[in-house]
């Protein structure tokens, strides 16, 4: 517990810096929301009027204390387009994101990791080469492209799936469950590729240990040699691998999210950024750096559970 607290209170700094940096970085941009929102036909009067209705000819720091000030209160600020709360429009996205991002994952550790400790059990055969190659088929095609292909395939040739859109949860959990499956795959092969690779090298190392000859020569089932013994030791890098791919997911998902019409914090992003609303663009960069750090930290924490010689005070 003491462990969990140090690291939280650790991280703290880190996400202030991050989003800080991203204010102020935003604030140096040439784009002013005001002649943007009023058009090319405005007046000076009327862009100045709006400037400061909005608040943008406040001093830079000034804007940022009052942005900070907010965020202690659970406050993200209005969108200076719509008007709206960014703690709505940020609330109403998520769901979407979080659901695409962990039928991301989910797709990518099961394919990964299962590939993975197929071809090293299989280590020189045909079906090992076929996997390698699968892989890095996997890694090298864009997410985008992928997207593509199985919206043409699933979608558009046998209709499996819808091709576009998204249902809630709780409007069709069927419903819900259909509109992710080609958006998750798409966003998992990715991962799965990264993972196959790195779970096929860590289980070939453990599988030539001296233990897992060990527990061989004394007759248990290689399966269960590869299960219990083996794949606890192989877990570690796999585990830190899939930190790295959390990041990578939520980048895709970008992407992905605008190939398939989702209505989540991709596309948020992406309107937010084009039309320059910063607000919506550093509730966004918060969430993803706070969503890394604990990834990070849970990742710290699976360690002592796979290997307690890592374990600290």
């Amino acid at each position: 517990m003491h462990t969990v607290v140090r690291r939280l209170l650790a991280a703290v700094p880190l996400v202030l810096v991050v989003v800080s940096a991203t204010f102020f970085l935003s604030l140096a941009s040439n784009v002013d929301p005001a002649e943007i929102i009023l058009g090319g036909n405005a007046t000076q009067e009327q862009v100045d009027a709006l400037r400061t209705d909005l608040g943008l000819d406040r001093p830079a720091f000034e804007q940022y204390w009052s942005w900070l000030s907010g965020l202690f209160q659970g406050d993200l600020g209005q969108s200076l387009y719509t008007r709206a709360e960014v703690t709505d429009l940020f609330t109403g996205a998520l769901p979407v994101t979080l659901s695409l991002a962990v039928g991301g994952l989910l797709i990518g550790v099961i394919l990964g990791v299962g590939m993975g400790v197929l071809a090293a059990t299989t280590a020189g055969s045909r079906t090992d080469r076929g996997i390698i190659m699968v892989s890095t088929a996997g890694q090298a095609a864009p997410s985008f492209f992928v997207g593509m292909l199985v919206i043409y395939v699933f979608a558009l040739q046998l209709g499996w799936f819808p091709a576009t859109g998204y249902t809630s949860l709780a409007e069709s959990p069927g419903g819900w469950l259909r509109s992710l499956v080609l958006p998750s795959f798409a966003l998992g092969l990715g991962v799965a590729a990264a993972l196959s690779r790195q779970a096929r090298s860590s289980m070939v190392i453990a599988l030539q240990r001296d233990y897992t000859r060990t527990a061989l020569s004394k007759g248990l089932s290689r399966r269960r040699v590869v299960l219990k013994h083996a794949a606890r030791n192989a877990a570690s890098p796999v585990v830190t691998s899939v930190s790295f791919q959390v990041a990578q997911l939520l980048g895709g998902a970008i992407v992905i999210e605008r190939l398939f019409a989702l209505p989540g914090l991709g596309s948020l992003t992406i309107d937010a950024v084009l039309r320059y609303d910063p607000y919506i663009i550093q509730a966004v960069v918060l969430f993803a750096v706070v969503v890394v750090v604990v990834v990070n930290l849970l990742v710290d924490l699976s360690y002592t559970w796979l290997n307690p010689k890592v374990r600290t005070a």
